[in-house]
C-alpha cells in the first residue's frame, strides 16, 4: 500500500525538496504552503497555514477526503528569528513560537485522532541542532526548537499505545532560503550589540550559504519512514554540529559557554 504523506513547510527549502523526494520514491505525498502557486511540483500542494486553525482542519480533511488515512506526518512548517533577547520585541518572540512550537502541536492535534483510528502512524517533527543550546542571538529559535523536541517526547509517550511512532529530526545548517525568512531584530547603531550582533548575523549566513545539501535530510526522513522501530532523536548535520551536542552533555556547563562564546567570537 502506497504511504500517504502530509509534510507542511513544503514550497521550499528542506520541506519542498522532501516532498520532491519521497513523491519520486513512490510516496503518496501532500505538501502545504500559506499561498501554493502555480509550482512545477510532482506533488500535490494544499493551502495551509500553521496559525490559522481553520485552515489546519481543511487541509487535513481535504486529504482525508481523498485520501481516507494520513500515514506519516511531517511537521517542517517553521521560522526564524534573531536578536539579542533583550532587544527583541516580545511580540517577535510570540510569532515564532506560535509558528515553530504551538503551531506544530495544532496540525499534530489535528491529525492524531485520525492515526488513532487507524491503530498507525508516524509524526515526525523537524527540530534543529540549535535546539539543544542557548546560541547567542539565536536564542529565542533555539528555545522553540527545543521546546518542540522535549513536547515530542512526552507525546511519544502518550501515543504510542495507539500506534503511533513520534520521532524528532534535528537538522544543522543546510543550504536553504531560511534567511530570507527569519524576523532580524535591526542592527541599532547605539546599540551595546551592535558590532557583536552584526559579526554574528554575518556568520550565520556564512554557515547557511556553506550548509549541507538538503537532500541529506529528505533521505533521511525517507530511511526513518522505512525504519520499523525509529528512534526518537536524530541529528542530520556536519560532525562539528553534532559533536557539540555531546559535549554539552559531558562538559562544565561554564566550560562549555566559554567554548560557544569562542566560537561566536564573543
Amino acid at each position: 500500500m502506497t504511504q500517504v504523506v502530509f509534510i507542511t513547510g513544503a514550497s521550499s527549502g528542506i520541506g519542498g525538496i522532501t516532498a520532491t523526494y519521497l513523491s519520486e520514491q513512490g510516496f503518496k505525498v501532500y505538501g502545504t504552503s500559506r499561498k501554493p502557486g502555480q509550482e512545477d511540483i510532482n506533488f500535490e500542494m494544499v493551502k495551509l497555514d500553521v496559525l490559522d486553525s481553520s485552515s489546519i482542519e481543511e487541509a487535513v480533511n481535504y486529504i482525508l477526503k481523498k485520501e481516507g488515512r494520513i500515514d506519516v506526518l511531517i511537521n517542517n512548517a517553521g521560522m526564524g528569528i534573531t536578536g539579542a533577547i533583550e532587544e527583541t520585541p516580545i511580540e517577535e518572540m510570540r510569532k515564532v513560537f506560535d509558528t515553530n512550537f504551538f503551531g506544530t502541536l495544532e496540525v499534530s492535534q489535528a491529525v492524531i485522532p485520525h492515526m488513532r483510528s487507524q491503530k498507525s502512524g508516524l509524526i515526525i517533527n523537524v527540530t534543529s541542532i540549535a535546539g539543544y543550546m542557548g546560541l547567542p542571538f539565536r536564542g529565542i529559535y533555539s528555545a522553540t526548537k527545543g521546546s518542540l523536541e522535549i513536547a515530542s517526547e512526552a507525546m511519544s509517550i502518550e501515543t504510542k499505545r495507539f500506534g503511533i511512532k513520534v520521532v524528532n529530526i534535528a537538522p544543522g545548517d543546510f543550504a536553504t532560503n531560511i534567511a530570507s525568512g527569519r524576523y532580524h531584530t535591526p542592527v541599532y547603531k547605539d546599540s551595546p550589540y551592535a558590532e557583536v550582533y552584526q559579526r554574528n548575523l554575518d556568520l550565520m549566513d556564512a554557515h547557511v550559504d556553506s550548509g549541507q545539501d538538503p537532500l541529506l535530510m529528505a533521505q533521511r526522513i525517507k530511511k526513518v519512514i522505512e525504519t520499523p522501530n525509529p528512534k526518537l532523536h536524530y541529528k542530520v548535520g556536519e560532525f562539528m554540529q553534532k559533536f557539540s551536542i555531546a559535549l554539552k552533555r559531558i562538559l562544565p556547563d561554564r566550560l562549555y559557554e566559554k567554548l560557544i562564546m569562542n566560537h561566536y567570537k564573543m
